[in-house]
């Protein structure tokens, strides 16, 4: 069925429907982005552990050994991006620049997460994750 033949099937009732329903998917991706805070403080962990807990608010280059290789982060602006990273598929610099939330750079086993220090905190393992 061609998508011509797909719309002239449809009720008025599906066209709404479909309709709340991307107006629904679109207002929760806003509501994600404003719901979380933005972070003071950048962490960068090596295989789970922590390597770099740094403010934010400073602009610096940082390079951080992997299992791979080095990685370059950069702080700038209240921003946080990696620069470079041996790994192939590139997927970790393609990220670009976040405010909130984490890049993670799977191949070199870097994760670098934007936070605040209750994050940190909570970050604790409990009895039920070991």
């Amino acid at each position: 069925m061609n998508l011509k033949g797909l719309l002239n099937s449809t009720t008025i009732a599906d066209r709404i429907l479909l309709f709340i329903l991307i107006l629904l998917s679109l207002s929760g991706i806003i509501f994600i982005k404003e719901v979380l805070p933005k972070g003071h403080i950048v962490w960068i962990e090596v295989n789970g552990h922590p390597v770099y807990l740094l403010p934010i608010e400073k602009d610096r280059i940082v390079s951080v050994n992997g299992s791979e290789g080095n990685t370059i982060v950069e702080i700038k602006n209240h921003k946080v991006r990696i620069t470079e990273s041996p790994c192939d598929n590139k997927l970790c610099i393609q990220q670009g620049w976040i405010e909130k939330g984490s890049i993670v750079c799977l191949p070199n086993r870097v994760v670098v997460i934007v936070g605040t220090p209750e994050d940190e905190l909570n970050k604790r393992v409990d009895a039920i994750t070991g």
